[in-house]
């Protein structure tokens, strides 16, 4: 069996290869078994949609907490946004938020976040496109008003919410995350980690949420993550199944955050290891998870 060090040579050689842009790759393993390879300085770049699993982390310890459930209606924390929603916003709960399936076809595309108004008031504003719960939009504005609902419960945005409870215990110190012009965190983007902070966060989830015997995450809300499951009709097999703002892979009970353009972490509960890499691939990144299976899953069994 090829070792994990000779495996990751592999992987390096096939991603340079096929120009994946990699510009780094963190393997962790049970029994002390870690490597990495890296193109670049490890330095914090927008990881893009992974913020929203982070954002769905935040959503999971208030639901712990007590201060909000997952059957919550969306207007019921934001009640002045009700005057202008859309006819049969009412219905939209904070799950359908998180599974995609809010039925809202809004999207944001100002460049850099600039939005006039309030985004949160635009999104719900907008005419529903089915009724909450019944298909899977993928938009990126759910995540937003979710970081809206955090800090209406909380009292805290997004980030500040999360430093002392997930970011400050994995040693993550001061990340910055994309703001709206109204000063929130953009939720769905913008959330700026390394590769390695990426990998700590994997780990954490792979062990269940405990980091150095700290419980950071409800272990009721991670196993609702995985199997609380929408079909995205999507053709490529490890995009066919999302779950409270992740990705559950079609291969080895895997499941991983998923950012654009190759931003991955991704837990194998089958092989106790997880996989995280940054990179900037403007081709479809399954073929980034396809030459992490080719390569470097089978130096893991």
């Amino acid at each position: 069996m090829v070792g994990l060090e000779a495996a990751l040579d592999r992987f390096c050689e096939d991603a340079d290869g096929r120009r994946f842009g990699i510009e780094g790759v963190h393997v962790v393993a049970d029994g002390g078994r870690c490597a990495e390879r890296r193109w670049i300085a490890d330095i914090r770049r927008d990881v893009f949609s992974v913020s929203k699993t982070v954002t769905s982390l935040a959503v999971g310890m208030l639901a712990h907490d007590g201060l909000l459930t997952l059957d919550d209606p969306v207007l019921m924390h934001l009640p002045e946004l009700a005057d202008t929603a859309a006819p049969g916003s009412e219905a939209m709960t904070v799950r359908h938020l998180l599974s995609m399936t809010a039925g809202n076809g809004y999207r944001w595309l100002d460049p850099d976040a600039d939005h006039p108004g309030d985004p949160a008031r635009d999104f719900l504003a907008t005419p529903l496109v089915a009724e909450p719960g019944t298909a899977y939009h993928y938009r990126g504005g759910n995540s937003y008003v979710l970081g809206r609902i955090v800090h209406s419960v909380s009292g805290l945005d997004l980030r500040d919410f999360l430093l002392p409870r997930l970011f400050g215990p994995l040693g993550i110190r001061n990340p910055q995350w994309l703001r709206c012009p109204l000063g929130f965190p953009l939720g769905a983007i913008g959330l700026h980690l390394r590769t390695s902070e990426i990998a700590r966060i994997a780990q954490m989830l792979l062990r269940e949420g405990i980091h150095n015997g700290q419980r950071l995450v409800p272990l009721e809300y991670l196993a609702r993550m995985t199997a609380e499951t929408t079909e995205t009709g999507r053709a490529e097999p490890d995009n066919r199944t999302y779950g409270l703002h992740v990705w559950v892979c079609s291969r080895d009970r895997a499941w991983r955050m998923d950012g654009l353009y190759g931003q991955f972490g991704i837990m194998l509960p089958d092989h106790h290891a997880c996989v995280s890499l940054t990179a900037h691939y403007l081709g479809p990144t399954t073929d980034i998870l396809d030459a992490v299976w080719e390569h470097i899953v089978p130096a893991l069994a």
